[in-house]
């Protein structure tokens, strides 16, 4: 699939998604090593995005296990359809079949509902999806143990069916914003990865790789106002996620500049809080404008 890190970094760059070398460095090792990616970092810094994208380079499907508090592992796993057996059950009543015989009838593939683990276990074909477990940190630690034996084997053991295991690995991605310390135990079993808040460089690039129509004056105005915000304390830092939903709703303002009254206006693109809001019209939005060096080199790579 990936031939080098330098294929990974052009391959990123050719559906949008602007990668530092270390990023690529971890999903070329994960591709040759056939290990999960552990991916940790602030909200809306591009950890989900990194699966979404991997799958469009590998032409795969992306499967997708939202994480949750109280997720168990037959809501990950598979749940039998307990309304279809019931009316093969009664089906087969009528028809004066024995029970053994309904027993081992109802408890077979054609009544499992598959959730998303057992989806990416069974999947056929020899192109494997990209398994997306995203938000892990947001689960209990009963759910992340039972993940350990599935990333360790890629295998689930069915009691009424048998063991059921993988015919290839599929490209497996986790998530966390660290909302709690994952276990070692789950971390050994991957290759880690922090991903921080971006650079200018690297912030400037993605806004304009990624809103295009957006003039360069106004791109390199964004970024730095976003690289002096996330220096405040706020409940919720914006991610590169806000600052792209932000550049958008400027365009659709006709914005050709920063003004204090555009910012102020559109606070709610960049921040999720009202507390948030708050401290930053404390800090006085005109004053974090006029630290904006508007002679500063613009630099799209």
């Amino acid at each position: 699939m990936f031939e080098s890190i330098e294929d990974v970094l052009k391959r990123l760059e050719g559906e949008l998604y602007v990668s530092d070398r270390a990023l690529a460095t971890s999903i070329f090792l994960s591709h040759k090593l056939k290990k999960p990616i552990f991916l940790e970092g602030e909200a809306g810094v591009g950890k989900t995005e990194v699966a979404k994208v991997m799958s469009r380079i590998m032409r795969t499907k992306l499967i997708r296990l939202q994480c949750y508090e109280g997720l168990d592992a037959n809501t990950a796993l598979y749940e039998w359809n307990y309304s279809k057996q019931l009316l093969r059950i009664r089906l087969e009543e009528a028809s004066k079949v024995s029970r053994d015989d309904i027993g081992r009838a109802i408890f077979s593939e054609e009544f499992l509902i598959k959730r998303p683990l057992l989806e990416a276990i069974q999947s056929s074909g020899d192109n494997p999806p990209v398994l997306l477990i995203d938000e892990i940190d947001r689960s209990d630690e009963e759910f992340e143990a039972f993940l350990l034996e599935v990333l360790s084997d890629f295998q689930i053991t069915i009691p009424e069916i048998g063991t059921i295991k993988a015919k290839h690995h599929p490209t497996v991605i986790l998530t966390s914003n660290r909302t709690r310390e994952i276990h070692d135990a789950l971390k050994r079993r991957c290759l880690y990865m922090w991903i921080p808040y971006p650079s200018y460089e690297k912030e400037f690039h993605i806004v304009t790789l990624k809103v295009p129509e957006i003039r360069e004056a106004l791109a390199n105005q964004v970024c730095q106002f976003m690289q002096i915000v996330r220096n405040i304390e706020f409940y919720k830092r914006p991610g590169i996620a806000e600052t792209l939903d932000w550049a958008r709703a400027l365009l659709h303002m006709n914005c050709d500049d920063l003004e204090p009254e555009v910012v102020e206006e559109t606070l709610g693109c960049i921040f999720k809080y009202q507390e948030d809001i708050t401290k930053i019209k404390d800090e006085g939005i005109e004053s974090l404008l006029n630290r904006i060096d508007a002679g500063r080199s613009i630099v799209a790579g």
